[in-house]
């Protein structure tokens, strides 16, 4: 690259016409990535039979559920194998790889022979295949956050890296639509057969067209002046861990910012669906539209948040953000149990339920054994809050429903208890406040949207240019992967042990909480920070 060429890049940076292209370039394959990633989730439950033994349904399930949290688990060695990749190859090579490489991962996914024809084999090349989408996807983020902060002026770099935080959503959204096209148009024994295999089908579909659109991308100015003045590093996982100023930096990226958004994030658009739907009873198709609702709402809020940072400054917004979530996460789903399932949460303040037993375990992570785990469990999945009393030793379980007590553990006899007590087994869709319920959501996702609207701009302002896609991906898929990956399983023990249906919100309250402490004290503003040193 020549000195003018250079100069005319430091001072002006790419015009509006290629910072449209470049967003839209690294949106659509990231857009892809979080498709590929999402549907395997939500079609688990069709197809775990066929990758795993038959005769045990629920334990097919569960496995499949194991093998999508190895996408979390891996996604660390991604950041680290891609991180290092792009501060040596350069950006855009190394995002396209890990589009290529999630897209066909999930193709394969979908071509991947039964259990029945493959034996052993076919749960073994799916756990591969996870592998490969988790790696892909710890590369993929800061790449795409590097890319377009890299080609954008400061005074637009929030609101340009704002649409590549909305990708997250847009790609659950179209998993989500994609689904329930070919459910319409497939019967419903079809697609339990064969017929949930075109989603991940489909996806080369969009892998073609992101791949297209990423070749005709140029690369990074800031990587190409590096390159041609010799400033890239040969070591970026030496550099960017074995150098204290950036480790530390690192550290205040993972423990005081991505710790908070990755718990506050998952609980504003996920755990809010299980809420709808576990706790509060509400059909999955009729929750999963409402929430649909509210996530289209919140497309818009990570531009305005990511463009807001732009003018005030981004630390304060984000930590603003997690803030009010971690301070309203009890009173919004409090209310949104009144407004969405009145009559379970006037069943519940009319009728005491207490669990008498000596051997309720104390362990989250015990497995749920005794007669007292399997009623506080049932409880839970029930959508009921209880209390734990100490029984007699030597004495069976003793569980007192309003004013019957039913002894030792008997899910028949718990529901019976229950509905002689009034107990509302579903949410009465015309009994729902949505104007309450939406102006729930809404808040939740307008906190979402402060907390992970401004963030890839910060990250890339953060870190040097010489290290900077190996050092922004490394916390931040530590702390997505990790801190946002253990929520679910944190946010259900933590309710099943308390014997409160809010318990399994106070996770996402301690880690954010913490985080956010940290956070005022260990981050620094970056809005002026010029990216190409």
């Amino acid at each position: 690259m020549s000195s003018e060429l250079a100069a005319n890049v430091r001072a002006h940076g790419a015009s509006k016409r290629e910072e449209a292209k470049v967003v839209v370039g690294a949106c659509v394959g990231t857009v892809l990535e979080w498709y590929d990633f999402f549907l395997y989730g939500s079609l688990a439950i069709f197809f775990s039979s066929h990758f795993f033994p038959a005769g045990n349904s629920t334990a097919s399930y569960l496995a499949s559920l194991a093998t999508f949290g190895i996408g979390f688990i891996i996604r660390p060695l991604g950041a680290v194998v891609f991180g290092r990749f792009g501060d040596k190859a350069g950006r855009k090579a190394t995002f396209l790889a890990t589009v290529v490489l999630m897209g066909i991962s999930t193709a394969g996914i979908g071509l991947l022979p039964s259990y029945e024809t493959l034996g052993w084999a076919s749960p073994a090349i799916l756990i591969v295949l996870r592998l490969l989408q988790g790696l892909a996807l710890g590369g993929e983020y800061g790449g795409a956050a590097t890319y377009i902060a890299e080609h954008t002026p400061s005074g637009r770099r929030g609101y340009a890296t704002g649409w590549l935080q909305t990708t997250a959503t847009f790609g659950f959204l179209l998993s989500l639509a994609v689904t329930q096209l070919c459910q319409l148009w497939i019967s419903a024994e079809d697609f339990a057969v064969w017929g949930w295999r075109v989603p991940f089908l489909a996806s080369v579909l969009l892998l073609a067209v992101s791949t297209y659109i990423r070749t005709t991308l140029s690369e990074s100015p800031v990587f190409q002046r590096m390159k041609a003045e010799n400033r890239t590093s040969s070591a970026p996982l030496r550099d960017s861990l074995m150098v204290g100023q950036n480790v530390r930096r690192m550290l205040a990226v993972l423990f005081g910012a991505q710790a908070a958004v990755g718990v506050v994030w998952y609980t504003c658009n996920f755990y809010v669906l299980y809420f709808l739907t576990s706790t509060l009873k509400v059909p999955s198709s009729q929750a999963y539209s409402y929430l649909v609702v509210a996530l289209v709402f919140s497309l818009p809020l990570y531009v305005f948040f990511g463009w807001l940072s732009d003018k005030v400054g981004r630390k304060w917004i984000v930590l603003i953000g997690c803030g009010m979530a971690v301070l309203t996460f009890m009173p919004i789903f409090s209310q949104l149990g009144k407004a969405v399932n009145p009559a379970l949460a006037q069943f519940q303040q009319s009728v005491t339920i207490r669990v008498a037993s000596s051997e309720c375990s104390d362990s989250m992570f015990a497995s749920t054994q005794t007669a007292c785990d399997k009623a506080r469990d049932f409880l839970t999945q029930a959508g009921l809050s209880y209390r734990v009393e100490p029984g007699l030793a030597g004495e069976p379980l003793v569980t007192h429903i309003g004013g019957k007590s039913v002894a030792g553990f008997d899910a028949k006899a718990y529901r019976d208890a229950l509905i002689a007590a009034g107990y509302p087994a579903a949410a009465d869709e015309a009994a729902i406040n949505r104007p309450m319920m939406y102006l729930l959501l809404f808040l939740l996702m307008i906190w979402g949207a402060m907390a992970y609207g401004p963030m890839s701009a910060y990250y890339v302002e953060l870190f040097p240019a010489a290290v900077r896609y190996t050092s922004i991906s490394i916390p931040y898929n530590i702390g997505a992967g990790y801190f946002g990956g253990l929520a679910p399983f944190m946010s259900t023990a933590l309710a099943v042990k308390s014997g409160s249906v809010l318990g399994g919100l106070w996770y996402a309250i301690a880690v954010g909480g913490i985080s956010v402490v940290l956070g005022m004290f260990l981050l620094k503003e970056t809005k002026d920070v010029d990216v190409n040193q």
